[in-house]
């Protein structure tokens, strides 16, 4: 399952992007192919959901002549730094991650080894062989139970209410050390609720879609009153592309006295990832069922562990860095999921 690289890029840059057999990375590496870059993609390939999906999604990148794939653990020290002194990136974007927030209460230790000692390891790597600009993913989950909205990158957020949450916001914390101890340009994206074809069959377009063509109830939590920023892939992606060509810098005149969260001295920054329209869960299931055109069997339940009532972006900043802002309508993204789901699945 992979191909030879020459030893320098004919054009474009070098990336190395982890995660690539996942929903983001996928959509990632071929908008990076596309636009004439070479792709490393690493990714353990592990069962958390289905490896046949995994395996689909890397058929689409397979074959193309400046991809190469690598089933390489990111927690596996040797491993990773291996594949980057052979690839020698130039840049990096690091979505490897166990997700999820309600399998973190039941494993807990997953989320230390994927998250943090997987995120340690790039972050070595990437001081001992430096790169132009290390990219990751963070989450919108870091805000917590915050009910001031829209969520800005301003806001505090110190009280995470799962472990992968907590993970996240240390991955925050610990990109900005190295941005700081070496000098490595780092971008954490704080992604709110992804969407879209090829998606995760833990996520709600998922599995309400399956229940709801196989005439079964979908399980609507906290009785439906739920707000979320629904956020589709091909805005995510675009997001990740433009930010990756511009490296992190230290802010200007940055004055300690007045410390600002997603800025620093050091050639760090953090950007919110979302579609600056919370829609209410309700509206979410309407607007899929009219998609699928079948009306849903609902069971009400309250609030699980874990979750939060209401995810707002305010994406001001990253428009400013980058120039673009999300903006795909729910009914239009709900529709491109639905036919993809349909013609995977061959329903």
């Amino acid at each position: 399952m992979t191909s030879a690289l020459p030893a320098h890029p004919p054009t474009g840059q070098r990336y190395l992007v982890t995660g690539v057999a996942g929903f983001i990375g996928m959509h990632t590496a071929a908008a990076l192919l596309a636009q004439g870059h070479e792709v490393l993609g690493l990714d353990s390939l592990n069962d958390y959901y289905q490896v046949s999906l995994k395996q689909d999604r890397l058929k689409t990148l397979l074959g193309q002549a400046r991809f190469e794939f690598q089933a390489t653990d990111i927690a596996e020290t040797g491993a990773l730094l291996s594949e980057f002194k052979r690839y020698q990136p130039t840049h990096v974007i690091h979505l490897a991650a166990q997700p999820g927030v309600r399998y973190s209460l039941e494993n807990p230790d997953a989320y230390v080894r994927a998250n943090l000692q997987g995120f340690m390891n790039v972050l070595e790597a990437c001081r001992h062989l430096p790169v132009e600009h290390l990219v990751y993913a963070s989450s919108s989950s870091v805000y917590g139970g915050n009910m001031k909205t829209p969520f800005c990158e301003t806001d505090a957020v110190d009280h995470p209410v799962s472990l992968y949450a907590a993970t996240k916001k240390s991955n925050e914390l610990m990109a900005h050390a190295y941005s700081h101890l070496y000098n490595i340009p780092t971008t954490g994206l704080r992604f709110f609720t992804v969407y879209g074809p090829w998606g995760r069959p833990d996520m709600a377009p998922w599995l309400f879609t399956s229940a709801i063509l196989e005439g079964r109830e979908i399980k609507v939590f906290n009785h439906g009153q739920m707000l979320r920023d629904f956020t589709f892939v091909g805005d995510i992606v675009e997001s990740v592309v433009r930010v990756a060509a511009k490296p992190a810098q230290p802010l200007p005149g940055y004055d300690p006295m007045q410390p600002s969260a997603p800025e620093s001295h050091a050639p760090y920054r953090v950007f919110n990832i979302g579609n600056r329209q919370p829609v209410p869960l309700m509206t979410f299931i309407s607007t899929l069922a009219d998609a699928i055109g079948t009306a849903p069997k609902m069971v009400m339940l309250p609030m699980q562990p874990g979750d939060v009532l209401v995810t707002s972006a305010n994406t001001d900043r990253l428009e400013s860095w980058v120039g673009f802002q999300p903006h795909t309508p729910l009914r239009e993204g709900l529709k491109s999921f639905v036919q993809w789901y349909r013609h995977y699945h061959g329903v």
